[in-house]
């Protein structure tokens, strides 16, 4: 009798150990993804079972203290060739240091500056996308990255349903541009507001320019290509600058994707342009930079790796 008591209580100690074991595991189970941040023991890295996209457990970082975590996997390609990394994310309180576009919840590949648009604040679940070349490099290290190369930030981010592809050029010869008019600029320079507006003058210059570049972008590209603009004017105003120590004051795609992203979601380009006023003779030494920003290429065919 005391034996068969013995037995069981072994079995109940052994059942519990598994049971924690599995607990454990689930949690901590981040297949071959390497977790990686800037401030050591800042951020928890965890499986999440409760909070997520699909069947599979979600990716949870969490840094309550500013830092730049990360779960990341080195990825084989091959030399020269476009390819696409997309997943789901989920946000909560994502606070970015000094309020830096660029940094939030995003797709990078680590040791570069190439990255997806990055997610900040309180916001469901969302795809999000980054299109890279390979270009001299046999493998790469795609990171899912609460944080950034600018800076770090504050919040939870939770990543889910990653895809890798290759792309193929497409053997269509007719590129397609969405080409968006802001015809408003309201932001703040060192402490200083700038406001400035388009004119009709501008606004018919602009499209003028658009007009020609379609007609010769077959010459210019001896029969290669043609052209196909669609123009959107809008009258909501670029109110955020992204800065950089190297380049200044400039338009991130983070600066005007809220105001674009419903309509680049409903149709197929290859190119997205945003034209702006960034300057005048009253704020020429205030900001210098192109009117013409050219935020993104997509003219490829995609294969699904994982």
């Amino acid at each position: 009798m005391k034996n068969k008591i013995i037995n069981i209580i072994t079995w109940i100690i052994v059942i519990a150990i598994l049971i924690l074991a599995l607990k454990f595991y689930s949690k901590n189970n981040f297949n071959e993804y390497v977790r990686s941040e800037m401030n050591i023991h800042t951020s928890e890295f965890r499986r999440d079972k409760d909070v997520k996209y699909s069947k599979t457990d979600s990716y949870k970082i969490t840094s309550n203290s500013e830092n730049d975590a990360t779960f990341y996997k080195k990825v084989k390609v091959q030399k020269n060739m476009p390819y696409k990394v997309t997943c789901m994310v989920k946000t909560e309180n994502v606070v970015p240091e000094g309020d830096l576009s660029g940094v939030g919840a995003q797709i990078s590949i680590i040791g570069t500056t190439e990255k997806s648009v990055a997610i900040s604040g309180t916001q469901d679940w969302q795809k999000i996308e980054m299109i890279f070349n390979s270009k001299d490099r046999e493998e790469v290290e795609i990171g899912f990255r609460l944080g950034g190369y600018l800076g770090k930030c504050t919040g939870t981010a939770w990543f889910s349903d990653f895809t890798f592809e290759e792309g193929t050029t497409s053997q269509n010869n007719n590129w397609k541009f969405a080409c968006f008019i802001f015809e408003n600029t309201d932001v703040i320079v060192d402490g200083k507001e700038i406001k400035i507006s388009m004119t009709d003058d501008d606004i018919n210059d602009i499209k003028d320019t658009i007009n020609r570049f379609e007609k010769t972008a077959s010459s210019l590209s001896n029969n290669k290509m043609t052209a196909n603009c669609d123009i959107y004017k809008t009258s909501d105003p670029i109110n955020k600058l992204t800065y950089d120590e190297e380049f200044g004051y400039y338009v991130s795609a983070e600066d005007v994707e809220k105001s674009i992203k419903d309509i680049i979601q409903k149709n197929d380009y290859d190119h997205i342009f945003v034209i702006i006023r960034l300057g005048n003779e009253e704020y020429k030494n205030d900001i210098q930079i192109n009117d013409w920003i050219g935020l993104r290429f997509n003219g490829l065919l995609w294969n699904r790796i994982f």
